[in-house]
């Protein structure tokens, strides 16, 4: 039988040890060794069949420790330097009910149980008198070692804390609640995937731990659980969002005040805002009044009321403050909304806006709330089918969203940042096949105006899978997958990689037969407008992503105020990656024109707010802001010709980077830059004279100076005809790279070659202001982000540290005249 399996049941196991203290604290004298060292033995031999915590690489070990039928076992004696109580509990052996209890022990833990069987075996205390009498030394740790009857290994039961019939019967993959220790956390989420363990992005915290939901099966699990250790408990997942909307409404308002009373509205009037644009909000919800002020509420047309008659904006402006409610209203810690929110009803009460209008209502609205200004992230969750197909090309509403977001249209002439929906699909289309074969027909094309370059487009994705067993359906969509009524991109070229990201937006479950429908279990919960006849209300779709999306790009413009729009769209956007399930699709041997698939449905894939917010120790996010003029005219010949390209030279950490030697390191390259926009007839068909301007960004290779690298990138010396994409192990390429207006890649080699590789250049190439007849007016100038993302992948580094005192070297940008 394999070491780490076996169980050591202890000798006398029935009867009580002679020397075991009874009555007023007396015991037998210590002489009768035999049972004593019997004991101690039986337990030792124990210990040493545990697996070897140094030499297999464990962070610890996880013990079940049973007390003797019908005695206490000695629990907090347990508790020691490197060994944590995790859980106790009883079981009936031959009718007599017997303690245990689960331990995570470390090597040193292990050790000082050891010490204190060795102690007991050996030594006693010393005799005291009472009473006149003499009373002879117990064994040393005779409390603890005695009640001790058996100690094993622990199994995944053993951490088991709900009703053991709900322990997964099967050995499929499955849904776990994962209770973890805080400090190992996010250790913990980082490493799961390696043991095909999927954890889901929402998270619970409590006072001593942070609970996760992994999907896996018990083998996986078990091994993580063994690996990786950090976990304190497992339990079946259970609260769903229909939970919540089943209540009444006295238990619904009774949640509400709960999460109140520990809610902090700190969002300050001067701070960040969620602006939606949509169908109004309700300020008689107790969750969104507190940071929705009366003058905030305005509508396009100053006929319509401000109420929210339909409820959608309502339930986005509580995904926008919270996010999924379900999580906060189960969890028992503070939270802190951090903005505010304004409404602007985009979208009228009865009827519709006119299609040809849809533009300039859009722009009616940001031009009522611009009359204050804020620092905004416009939130539309709006969008139209009357435009389809577009296959990518631009439509007079996504056009104006593009100039809205440059600057060049409305009452203000700032930059906005423009968060916009993808669309969603209909599940009555939706057949018996796979639904991703229809979510990538090209009927269900993006939905403009999420087609617009410089606004970041949200598609949904999903982590719902669980359903009732007894309902005897099934969820169409995996976990981690695309959600089945998130729009995809018909394109895979040309035209920018839309969406930009995906996140939560909920499930659909599938009978017997089609269509699948929504389902409670596989919702997110947030606000309901008719507060307070109804506190919750189901959400879904691309639209609750998209509110999510606002919530964490706001969050994160609050930490960084004096960052652009075009920077924190890179920033959130170059955060994204995609899941293991989005990944599965690729194929085994995948080269760089795989990709297109995974672009065009999930985009970049899911943003990570925490890799947005920080630099580790072992990864590192480097931002430029600045501005360059990307044409002239020649002074030689007056026309047209490009004239300014950026070079930096990144202050890497060299020093790090060499010690790392052969280590593969990746290196993340985001360009953003806002264009205008030229969406003229004659101009569809080509992204150069669509756009104002055009930027790319090229790094030298290992090796090559600052002389060669110009002269490669720079136009004056490249060859004439078609030029071919160079293999400078960019992974997604120039075809997927350098459309739109953000330009995303990523490269990886090893550490010593990325040292070498510290020269970057952002360079223009052909756009609509490159034309003599602008030009005469006067250069233009434009400004772009650059976010620069070093990752070590786990291995130990200080790249923080060494770069932190030579950032300034970023700000002495070079203009060079080509």
């Amino acid at each position: 039988m394999p070491r780490n399996l076996r169980h050591f049941l202890l000798k006398d196991l029935g009867k009580p040890h002679p020397f075991r203290a009874k009555g007023g604290g007396s015991g037998k004298a210590p002489s009768d060794v035999l049972d004593r060292s019997g004991h101690a033995q039986a337990l030792l031999q124990a210990i040493d069949q545990l697996p070897a915590i140094a030499t297999d690489g464990l962070p610890g070990v996880y013990l079940e420790v049973k007390g003797r039928p019908g005695e206490p076992l000695a629990k907090d004696s347990l508790g020691s330097s490197g060994i944590a109580l995790l859980r106790t509990g009883a079981e009936v052996i031959n009718g007599n009910a017997t303690e245990t209890a689960t331990v995570f022990a470390t090597a040193k833990g292990v050790q000082n149980l050891r010490k204190k069987i060795e102690k007991f075996e050996t030594e006693d205390t010393p005799a005291k008198e009472e009473d006149g009498k003499i009373i002879p030394g117990r064994p040393r740790n005779a409390n603890l070692v005695q009640s001790l009857a058996a100690i094993t290994e622990a199994g995944l039961r053993a951490l088991w804390r709900g009703p053991q019939d709900k322990f997964p019967a099967n050995a499929g993959a499955t849904h776990w609640e994962i209770w973890l220790e805080p400090s190992e956390a996010e250790a913990f989420i980082a490493q799961a995937g390696a043991y095909h363990v999927e954890i889901g992005a929402d998270r619970l915290h409590f006072p001593e731990d942070v609970v996760v939901i992994g999907r896996g099966t018990r083998d996986h699990i078990a091994l993580a659980v063994r690996r990786l250790g950090a976990v304190r408990a497992l339990a079946a997942p259970a609260v769903t969002a229909d939970l919540f909307d089943a209540m009444d409404v006295p238990e619904q308002a009774a949640w509400v005040q709960d999460l109140i009373q520990r809610t902090t509205f700190s969002g300050a009037v001067n701070g960040g805002y969620v602006t939606l644009l949509d169908t109004g909000i309700s300020r008689a919800h107790p969750l969104t009044a507190p940071v929705l002020a009366a003058q905030d509420r305005h509508a396009a047309d100053p006929a319509w009321g401000l109420d929210d008659v339909k409820g959608h904006g309502t339930q986005l402006a509580g995904l926008a403050l919270f996010g999924d409610l379900t999580l906060n209203l189960q969890s028992t810690m503070p939270v802190t909304v951090s903005h505010r929110l304004e409404s602007v009803k985009l979208i009228p009460d009865a009827g519709a806006n006119p299609h040809h209008l849809l533009g300039v209502v859009t722009r009616r609205a940001i031009n009522i709330v611009e009359q204050t200004v804020r620092r905004r992230t416009f939130t539309m969750a709006v969008t139209t089918d009357e435009d389809t197909p577009h296959d990518g090309a631009p439509t007079s509403w996504s056009t104006e969203v593009d100039q809205l977001a440059a600057g060049v249209s409305g009452a203000r002439t700032d930059p906005r940042l423009m968060l916009i929906s993808a669309g969603n699909t209909n599940n009555f289309t939706f057949t018996a096949g796979h639904y991703l074969d229809r979510c990538d027909h090209p009927d269900n094309e993006l939905e403009s105006p999420a087609q617009a370059w410089n606004a970041i487009s949200v598609g949904a994705y999903t982590e719902k899978t669980m359903l009732p067993p007894a309902e005897g359906l099934n969820s169409v969509a995996a976990f981690g997958d695309l959600s089945p009524s998130s729009r995809t991109a018909s394109w895979t070229s040309t035209w920018p990689l839309k969406p930009d990201i995906v996140l939560e937006g909920g499930n659909w479950a599938a009978g017997a037969a089609p269509p699948p429908l929504r389902h409670g279990w596989l919702s997110l919960l947030t606000t309901h407008h008719a507060y307070p006849q109804r506190s919750f209300s189901f959400t879904h779709d691309t639209s609750a992503a998209t509110a999510i999306a606002a919530k964490q790009i706001t969050e994160l413009w609050s930490e960084y105020p004096q960052l652009w729009p075009e920077t924190i769209r890179a920033l959130y956007v170059a955060s994204a990656r995609w899941t293991p399930q989005m990944r599965s699709h690729l194929p085994a041997h995948s080269n760089k024109g795989s990709y297109a698939r995974l672009f065009q449905r999930y985009g970049y894939g899911v943003p990570d707010l925490a890799r947005a917010h920080r630099s580790a120790s072992n990864a590192l996010t480097l931002i430029v802001q600045d501005v360059i003029i990307p044409y002239g005219l020649s002074e030689k010949t007056g026309g047209d010709v490009h004239k300014e390209m950026r070079l930096f030279s990144l202050p890497w950490p060299v020093e790090e980077l060499r010690k790392l030697g052969n280590a593969n390191i990746t290196l993340r390259v985001a360009l953003s830059s806002f264009v205008a926009p030229n969406p003229a007839e004659a101009s569809r068909g080509s992204r150069y004279r669509y756009a104002s301007h055009n930027l790319r960004f090229k790094l030298n290779r290992a090796g090559e100076n600052a002389q060669q690298f110009m002269a490669r990138i720079s136009k004056a010396v490249e060859p004439a005809g078609p030029q071919v994409d160079e293999d400078d192990l960019w992974e997604f390429g120039s075809v997927r790279r350098d459309v739109g207006s953000l330009h995303i890649d990523q490269l990886t080699c090893k550490a010593s070659d990325l040292a070498r590789r510290h020269l970057l250049a952002v360079h223009p190439v052909a756009g609509w202001w490159k034309s003599k007849t602008i030009l005469k007016d006067g250069e233009k100038v434009a400004r772009f982000a650059l976010v620069v993302e070093i990752d070590t992948q786990g291995i130990e580094a200080d790249l923080y540290t060494e770069v932190q005192t030579a950032v300034a070297v970023l700000n002495a940008t070079q203009a060079i005249i080509i």
